[in-house]
């Protein structure tokens, strides 16, 4: 039986590039949805902000980034502004019903060479590059398509890029980050895994401190 998942991410993450590169680790039967989402919106939507807008974490983010995408195979070139704005790239996206070949090569152009289509002329060469029409970045059926697309991943619990959202009965699971991708798979072959100790009752867990 083939098990769905939705890769929600933002081209803004190096984490998803990463998690893009390790995709083949993942049983056959998974059929991989990719679903571009403004990271901007979601982490408004919870209250947090985004690593690279945090000055202590920022670099340490970056290297890590460039060590797990060697870790993969992948030669990691940051674009020289980052976090950019990802509007428009994630529109054309969006608009365009971008599927895993497009996607690989929006990650390509942002975390392969280094480029942040953040400007006229780089939305227009990022358009090229990914074989999608940059029309669509203004398109009102590409706009509403983002939002819907964020407002989902919103409803099923993503707080973060890249998330893996696995949808079958009752509530989503979301898999978050490259850090949780051994996890990932260790469900994906054990379904009931969150229902045996020590994960059984981790949602019952007192909050006993919270800050404003």
């Amino acid at each position: 039986m083939t098990v769905k998942i939705d890769f929600c991410y933002d081209i803004l993450s190096p984490f998803a590039h990463v998690a893009l590169a390790r995709l083949g680790e993942l049983p056959s039967d998974v059929e991989l949805r990719p679903v571009p989402v403004l990271l901007g919106a979601i982490l408004s939507h919870w209250g947090q902000k985004g690593p690279a807008e945090i000055e202590a974490k920022r670099l340490h983010t970056y290297r890590i980034a460039t060590f797990l995408g060697e870790r993969a195979g992948l030669s990691m070139t940051f674009p020289p502004r980052h976090p950019f704005n990802p509007l428009g790239a994630l529109r054309i996206l969006a608009g365009a019903d971008a599927d895993l070949g497009m996607t690989r090569r929006a990650f390509d152009f942002v975390f392969g060479d280094g480029r942040a289509p953040d400007n006229e002329a780089e939305l227009a060469a990022f358009a090229e590059a990914v074989g999608a029409p940059l029309d669509l970045a203004g398109d009102d059926t590409a706009k509403a398509r983002l939002r819907a697309n964020t407002d989902q991943a919103i409803a099923a619990g993503v707080f973060g890029v890249p998330s893996f959202v696995v949808r079958e009965n009752g509530p989503a699971e979301v898999f978050w980050g490259v850090d949780s991708f051994e996890m990932l798979k260790a469900w994906l072959g054990e379904r009931g895994m969150f229902e045996r100790a020590p994960y059984k009752g981790l949602e019952a867990v007192e909050v006993a401190v919270r800050r404003n």
